[in-house]
């Protein structure tokens, strides 16, 4: 069915968590009035979870029109975030729990009303511990990981133009241009049961690299190699936003979200466009 829209992280105890500096941008877009996208990174406080569990990237991307949606998206955002600190577990394993729990949340919450039936969102999130990439992936939103003048697209999509380029039926130029790009093949809360990616990335996360996680409304609007070119950059700020100003000129007919994090340097200014929400995490 369709729908439209080695390690585990054990460390010596002693040895200080990595930190991370990020940048995050979300918009309406041009023909959208409302933002079914939502963003999140999170910063444990506690010096053992960082070391355990490391940081959180996540961006959802929500379907089922604007209220739901905006739903749909909220309880991947908060659902995740919690649960993946509060289970107690490895940390792909707290991924994967935290993931069912959001799915199942979704799903009972459109099964019980009627104006939310229907709902879905993609998620993507990013467990960093030390130079280490934990994947949680469902739909098409996606990780892009910056590395010595790359753009290594983490996750896979879940969509049918995906399977129709698995297969070989399709060339990945008409992928690009295909009339059923939009067609999803898995998301959170559209069945009652639902496994999302779940890996540790063969890339290391090191100095001078950057993680791109981003909703379909970004990426749609660049190659690979024009995503390098902007993550090309030194400044977080200025990287989202020329980004946003790109996707903006190019037409923007959806929500879109850039969520970008390095390891940690000193925070400065970034003066995005007013029309986005933008937080210095």
């Amino acid at each position: 069915m369709f729908w439209r829209k080695k390690s585990n992280g054990v460390y010596k105890s002693n040895e200080p968590a990595q930190d991370y500096h990020a940048v995050a941008v979300t918009d309406t877009g041009i023909s959208r009035i409302h933002n079914e996208d939502a963003v999140r990174f999170v910063r444990p406080a506690e010096e053992k979870t960082r070391r355990n569990m490391g940081f959180l990237a996540i961006v959802a991307d929500g379907m089922g029109g604007h209220a739901s949606g905006e739903v749909a998206s909220s309880i991947a955002i908060e659902t995740i975030s919690e649960l993946y600190y509060n289970s107690h577990r490895k940390p792909l394993k707290a991924l994967r729990l935290a993931g069912e729990r959001a799915n199942d949340e979704i799903w009972r919450l459109a099964s019980q009303d009627k104006k939310l039936r229907g709902m879905g969102t993609t998620c993507t999130a990013a467990a960093l511990i030390y130079d280490r990439i934990y994947i949680l992936h469902i739909g098409d939103s996606r990780a892009y990981l910056y590395k010595k003048g790359r753009a290594i697209q983490l996750s896979e999509d879940h969509t049918y133009v995906q399977q129709l380029l698995n297969s070989g039926e399709i060339t990945p130029f008409e992928a690009r241009n295909h009339p059923d790009g939009n067609i999803l093949t898995k998301s959170l809360g559209t069945a009652k049961k639902r496994s999302c990616d779940l890996f540790l990335s063969e890339h290391r996360f090191e100095e001078g690299d950057k993680l791109l996680l981003c909703s379909d409304g970004l990426y749609e609007y660049f190659s690979t190699q024009e995503l390098a070119g902007y993550l090309a950059g030194n400044d977080l700020g200025q990287i989202s936003q020329k980004l946003s100003a790109s996707v903006l000129d190019r037409g923007a007919h959806d929500n879109f979200t850039i969520l970008l994090v390095e390891a940690r340097k000193d925070v400065r200014e970034n003066n995005l466009p007013t029309r986005a929400i933008t937080v210095e995490l």
